[in-house]
């Protein structure tokens, strides 16, 4: 009887997961994350979403954007969040300003057309300066459905 106050008290202090949307809408990816073994290792950093050019890219989560215009000629939007990430998005003209507080599924800007030949939003996390994430990590699972069979 004596674990259950602390543990009462631990419970109330744990907060749930926070669960990120897609900032596309959908979960349709062009490629995928390629985590490479050594940080100057070529790789993918990231998840490429279709999204037509001038698409609405939105938040994944709410929080406070870190950075929004050019870096080595791609326009890119990030924010960080509460729980320690920071979500890149390019290429993005953005719509806010650094320092500017978002909602998750506000607009942050318009795709812009590719810059490095492939298609879509390159959605990028990482927690800390090089922890890279799978961004598609930070969704909910997908729920399967099985049809019948007529």
């Amino acid at each position: 009887m004596r674990w259950l106050i602390p543990l009462t008290v631990f419970l109330l202090c744990v907060t749930p997961a926070h669960a990120y949307v897609s900032p596309t809408g959908t979960v349709h990816v062009l490629r995928a994350f390629d985590r490479p073994e050594h940080d100057w290792l070529p790789g993918h950093r990231g998840v490429d979403l279709s999204l037509p050019v001038g698409g609405q890219v939105v938040a994944a989560g709410p929080g406070v954007v870190a950075f929004a215009g050019v870096v080595a000629g791609t326009p890119t939007v990030s924010v960080d969040h509460a729980d320690g990430v920071r979500t890149t998005y390019q290429p993005v003209h953005a719509r806010v300003s650094r320092g500017d507080e978002v909602r998750e599924g506000q607009m942050l800007g318009v795709l812009g057309h590719p810059v490095d030949g492939y298609p879509g939003l390159h959605w990028g996390a990482r927690r800390g300066q090089a922890d890279y994430l799978n961004p598609l990590s930070l969704l909910d699972a997908p729920v399967i459905r099985l049809k019948p069979n007529p």
